[in-house]
């Protein structure tokens, strides 16, 4: 198989695995019940005009099951950070004590469970989406070498090695929203 194939495929692989990486940091966001500091990953504050993660300014500990706190390193943070939390709408409101912030997670309903699930679900759904688009991308760039004189048959084996890829994180990201459900619906 000539190098520019093997490029081909190897960009394929990459591809394929930067959207698996995307599913698992967004399904990270989702969260099933239980306090984790992932919860804040997307939150940025203001930090002195530049957009700064909430850990890099403040200490966020899970206190409990059902409770993170956050412990500014500067008391001034307090106020930007709850509103920064509050405008990431991530479902949870902060509350201020004067010296922490706590986010008190509530418990799931079943229907929330299920509209977790389901959020989950789209996230899973745009991976496949995702995959799908960068093996027909991909597939045309080897259809194209063909057209330019490379061997059909190394062509061929070519097209079913991406297929191969997309059938292996597909089934990957099958894996990973049944563990998501798993986790959701546990009570």
């Amino acid at each position: 198989m000539s190098d520019e194939l093997k490029t081909v495929i190897s960009e394929a692989e990459i591809s394929m695995k930067k959207a698996i990486n995307h599913l698992e940091i967004e399904i990270s966001k989702i969260r099933a019940g239980k306090a984790s500091p992932s919860i804040l990953e997307g939150v940025n504050i203001d930090y002195y005009g530049s957009p700064t993660p909430i850990s890099q300014v403040a200490n966020v500990q899970v206190l409990d099951t059902r409770t993170i706190s956050i412990q500014p390193w500067e008391k001034n943070m307090l106020p930007i950070i709850e509103r920064a939390i509050m405008q990431a709408n991530i479902g949870i409101t902060p509350q201020n004590d004067g010296i922490n912030i706590r986010l008190f997670m509530p418990p799931l309903t079943e229907e929330r469970r299920k509209e977790l699930f389901k959020k989950a679900s789209g996230e899973g759904e745009q991976s496949k989406v995702a995959i799908r688009n960068i093996r027909r991308d991909h597939i045309e760039q080897v259809k194209k070498m063909q057209k330019d004189g490379a061997s059909e048959d190394i062509c061929k084996g070519a097209e079913d090695e991406i297929q191969g890829l997309t059938d292996k994180h597909i089934a990957l990201i099958e894996k990973i929203l049944e563990a998501k459900e798993k986790e959701i619906m546990t009570v």
